[in-house]
């Protein structure tokens, strides 16, 4: 019983850390997203101007915006601000 409840709380931490993760791909400023390498000005124009259309449920849904594939998708999932409190 007690790894049940104990295998239950992981699963919910984990959902939480990762809506963290969206909230902040879906709030980070342009300096922010520059810090990935490999988004530059242009890519930080258009992730920002397609999270104000559609906000990105996960962050592999930046793989959605034009220009970004996924090794890059992979840096931004892998970014310090990707997983800040």
């Amino acid at each position: 019983m007690f790894k049940k409840v104990i295998a239950g709380f992981l699963v919910l931490a984990s959902s939480s850390l990762l809506a963290m993760s969206v909230a902040q791909l879906n709030k980070a400023s342009k300096v922010e997203l520059m810090e990935v390498k490999g988004v530059g000005d242009k890519k930080a124009d258009a992730i920002i101007n397609h999270r104000k259309s559609e906000k990105f449920k996960t962050i592999k849904d930046v793989i959605n915006v034009k220009g970004v594939g996924p090794s890059l998708a992979k840096k931004i999932e892998e970014h310090k601000y990707a997983t800040k409190k």
